[in-house]
């Protein structure tokens, strides 16, 4: 099958699978009882990772899908900050012992908007109601135009491990269409005053199907990424997705590329990046062949959460701050998605679960599925069956999507071992889909699958 007959039938929009059933299908029947429950249930040997969402930024990019708000004053940022301490303490009598933490990531919005002593403030209740070991890894996004040196001391404080620099692109006509202006002079320095903090690890975030980008375009910013020598890159695909943020319609919707050449632009990037000796990570995730993910990859233990691909396997994700969604054996919480919604609840006592979802036995098994596809190109779905003592037979309501990705060249399919072809790696969210029961009932939008 020619490319552009590929991309025509099978660039469609679903889910990134995050999570399985995906955010779509939550809802108000998992609330915050439900959530206490599920706490008190953990083992007092589980091992967490926390994610805590800070919605705040210096200016809105046009581009942008998160959970945000500019914000140029620093009594809400306090404020904020005051809330995520009683919800720290709120999760901790919930669950009413102190539990391994094995992973901090905070995300955003940018999370170094918070002043310096505010986080230093959150870190430390972190670290007394729960038990943080020596190499816990501590994840920062970070916005290199706005970090000065008070927010990067405060990141020297937290004992920041790795830093998340949001790039997106370099072309200034780009950047100008995105609302995101950022040289990279401020990229490379903001890299390099990282690392003089003891940061280890610097990942770089780009993005492809943006209005104005080129295939040369691409190819050349991910060139100037490289010069900066991260240890990982992500090179997202633009998801346009104007009903649910309203600001990407004023992106200027005739300069936003095609199909065809969003293709070339993700294959572009990854032919340079590979050159360069970086191996490739699932969908759209590059790291040296040292990086705790690549040797992740290699071994087989690959994970992928809200956060996208992770080495870190700690089975509990419990999320702090509003709109931020947790995942555990029993399911999946979302926080209130608004601030005053979260802080409402937070300042009541109650944890702030707006909905989420109970994972049924047949979820479980899917959601293992989907992740070995997602993380692995390839899933023996007798095994992972066996490991949910589960009928391997009730997964073939997939089978008429993959024989016709098999007649397409997408996939391998021999008895119950799937293999996804290296054709059929830049359509891996839709060999995934094929197994997503909640999809067929068409609800929810998503983007575009390369």
């Amino acid at each position: 099958m020619r490319l552009a007959d590929l991309i025509a039938a099978y660039d469609q929009r679903v889910p990134r699978y995050t999570s399985y059933p995906t955010a779509p299908h939550f809802s108000a029947a998992v609330d915050g009882p439900t959530y206490a429950g599920w706490l008190r249930a953990l083992p007092v040997d589980t091992a967490l990772s926390l994610y805590l969402h800070v919605p705040f930024c210096a200016q809105l990019c046009l581009f942008c899908g998160c959970h945000t708000a500019a914000v140029h004053r620093p009594e809400p940022l306090i404020a904020y900050a005051r809330t995520l301490l009683a919800e720290i303490d709120l999760l901790a009598d919930a669950i009413g012992h102190r539990l391994q933490v094995r992973h901090i990531a905070w995300g955003g919005g940018t999370p170094h908007a918070l002043p310096a002593e505010c986080m230093e403030a959150v870190s430390a209740r972190l670290r007394q109601r729960f038990h943080l070991l020596p190499d816990t890894e501590i994840a920062v996004e970070i916005d290199p135009r706005t970090l000065d040196d008070a927010a990067l001391a405060g990141l020297a404080s937290i004992g920041t491990t790795r830093a998340s620099l949001g790039v997106q692109d370099f072309d200034p006509a780009v950047q100008r269409a995105i609302g995101r202006i950022q040289s990279y002079a401020t990229t490379a320095d903001c890299a390099v005053r990282l690392r003089g903090i003891g940061v280890g690890s610097i990942n770089l975030d780009l993005i492809y199907g943006l209005p104005y980008q080129t295939v040369e375009g691409v190819a050349a910013t991910v060139g100037s990424a490289l010069a900066i020598q991260p240890d990982r890159l992500a090179v997202f695909g633009y998801a346009h997705v104007p009903w649910m943020k309203k600001q990407q319609a004023l992106l200027p919707q005739d300069a936003l590329p095609g199909s065809a050449e969003r293709y070339a632009q993700r294959e572009a990037a990854e032919r340079v990046i590979t050159g360069a000796g970086y191996d490739a990570i699932g969908l759209d995730h590059f790291a040296r062949p040292s990086d705790a993910l690549a040797v992740a990859a290699r071994t087989g233990r690959l994970r992928r959460n809200f956060q996208g691909y992770t080495s870190d396997d700690a089975p509990v994700l419990l999320g702090l701050g509003a709109s931020s969604i947790g995942s555990l054996p029993q399911g999946y919480v979302q926080n209130a998605p608004g601030v005053p919604g979260w802080r409402e609840a937070v300042e009541a006592g109650r944890l702030p679960v707006a909905r989420g979802v109970t994972l049924t036995a047949e979820d479980g098994l899917r959601r293992a599925v989907i992740e070995r596809i997602m993380c692995d190109f390839a899933v023996d779905l007798a095994a992972v069956a066996a490991q949910h003592n589960a009928d391997p037979g009730t997964l073939m309501d997939a089978a008429p999507a993959l024989q016709a990705m098999a007649r397409d060249g997408l996939v391998r399919w021999t008895g119950y071992v799937l293999t996804v072809t290296h054709t059929g790696r830049p359509f891996v969210r839709g060999v995934a889909a094929a197994f997503d029961t909640y999809l067929r009932t068409g609800v929810g939008r998503h983007s575009a699958a390369v």
